[in-house]
């Protein structure tokens, strides 16, 4: 199994490129099961996830192949309408294939997903929503059965704001009978980026980029030409290890207006940030400030960027206060900073961190994604060496990531 070995210290200076978003990327490649034409994705990130979900699609005959850095996804022969348990297990986004599948083909066998401990993450809105559209569905054995000879258009009020449900039932609504109202829908840009996807190939959504999307079903879909939006977490998370080594970093392929408050606290830390339509350059010098923040949906703080700013907040000057609110199960990185010498203490849903001078190298093991790439950057800032174990959760969601730090100055290899 691989780790990372980093010694820290060292200044970070010079650019580096933003990947494709993987979690726009995921929903995107699922909409290659809503046509028989081809799609051509642009910017799709080089990710386990994105792999993994690829070796699903092609298993129920999606043809997909890369020509040139473009894939090209084609629907034609679609002939298994089950998404198995061995490949689900290890990635919830999978889940994304159900909406579609019903949508088109009128059934879908789905087992209910997997994929990172950060907390319950329930499907029980998907399976409301498309039981409101008229499907037929029972969970037994570990599998979502669904079914539906067309599914019908409604209105759709989520209990909760959920990112894949939104995306699953945009999907399944592209093709139902009528007008789709989806009430409390997620709002991220990564929705937003499926949504443009879906009216390029043919589909009649109005509100993109707000809480309530109208969708007019149509017959059919047809295929599109589409560049996967800029990764706005791997941005983020760059610039909060620029933020916490100090140093001079040009990010590129990268946009400001969807990192509006994540921006905002890096320059409350001290950070100074200057940009233009597709870059963003951070630099620091001397210790982050603290930060205090509260995790909420978008446009809100992201919850996948609490675990880096935590790890900038462990060697600011002064004390700080973080509060989850999205995954009950998302401080497990906490005990691994400690490790390194941070001084965290968790009461319930809120991280209390007092600011140290400095960290100390050590070994750590990562716990879920974003939890990997906070160690990261601790152990960047840190003095010595630090070993992350169980790096397989940082290439779920980072492409090449030692790799892009390496060229900026880091001193971080992959070691067996």
């Amino acid at each position: 199994m691989d780790k990372l070995l980093i010694t820290g210290g060292k200044r970070l200076a010079g650019e580096i490129t933003i990947s494709g978003a993987k979690n726009a990327a995921l929903p995107i490649l699922c909409a290659g099961l809503l046509t028989a034409d081809t799609l051509a994705l642009s910017n799709v990130p080089k990710l386990q996830d994105v792999a993994t979900m690829q070796k699903l699609l092609r298993q129920m005959g999606l043809v997909i192949e890369d020509k040139a850095g473009v894939l090209e996804l084609c629907g034609q022969n679609i002939d298994q309408l089950e998404a198995p348990y061995e490949l689900v297990k290890t990635m919830r986004a999978s889940i994304l294939v159900l909406g579609p599948l019903l949508a088109r083909f009128g059934e879908a066998k789905v087992s209910l997903p997997g994929g990172c401990a950060i907390g319950s993450r329930p499907v029980d809105q998907h399976i409301k929503g498309l039981q409101a559209m008229g499907a037929d569905i029972r969970i037994e054995g570990g599998y979502i059965y669904a079914r539906a000879k067309k599914l019908k258009g409604t209105r759709i009020v989520t209990d909760m704001i959920t990112v894949t449900g939104t995306e699953n039932l945009l999907m399944a609504a592209t093709l139902a009978d009528g007008e789709t109202i989806l009430e409390n829908a997620a709002r991220e840009p990564e929705v937003t980026d499926l949504a443009n996807l879906l009216v390029a190939m043919g589909a009649q959504i109005d509100g993109i980029g707000s809480d309530r999307l109208h969708i007019v079903g149509v017959p059919a879909l047809h295929g599109a030409a589409h560049s996967v939006i800029a990764d706005r977490i791997e941005a983020g998370t760059f610039l909060c290890a620029v933020a916490a080594t100090g140093g001079d970093v040009v990010l590129k392929n990268t946009r400001t207006d969807i990192l509006d408050v994540a921006l905002d606290k890096l320059r409350e830390a001290g950070a100074i940030l200057t940009a233009g339509d597709d870059w963003i350059r951070v630099q620091m010098s001397g210790r982050a400030k603290p930060v205090n923040f509260r995790t909420t949906e978008y446009p809100g703080f992201p919850t996948d960027m609490q675990a880096q700013f935590m790890a900038l907040n462990c060697i600011a000057e002064g004390n700080s206060r973080v509060t989850e609110t999205i995954f009950e199960n998302r401080f497990m990185h906490v005990q691994e900073l400690n490790r390194l010498g941070a001084k965290i203490q968790i009461d319930g849903h809120t991280a209390s961190i007092e600011g140290v001078t400095g960290l100390i190298g050590a070994p750590v093991m990562a716990t879920d994604l974003r939890a990997s790439a906070s160690l990261v950057i601790a152990g960047l800032a840190a003095v010595g060496q630090t070993v992350i174990d169980r790096i397989y959760h940082l290439d779920r969601g980072y492409d090449r990531m030692e790799a892009k730090l390496s060229a900026v100055g880091a001193d971080i290899q992959r070691i067996k």
